[in-house]
């Protein structure tokens, strides 16, 4: 899930290098991604009226299902540039 999920990101953003993806399984055995992307590709990665990121997540529920598992997808926010 993780590999799938960076190479859909970094085929979104503009800056691929700046891409953070935890996936870790919680108390309740669900797979937990959480990704953080550049602060400028936040909007990119979530598009209008949030179409990408719900793009992203039917494509990862798609993986989930296939691989019979449950998972949570969180897009985090990173802190502003100075």
């Amino acid at each position: 899930m993780e590999k799938l999920l960076h190479f859909l990101l970094e085929n979104i953003v503009d800056h691929p290098e700046d891409i953070v993806i935890n996936q870790y399984e919680n108390d309740y055995g669900v797979t937990v991604l959480e990704a953080s992307v550049h602060p400028e590709d936040m909007g990119k990665v979530i598009g209008k009226e949030g179409k990408i990121i719900s793009a992203i997540r039917k494509i990862l529920k798609v993986k989930a299902i296939k691989s019979g598992i449950h998972f949570q997808f969180t897009l985090l926010e990173s802190a502003p540039l100075s």
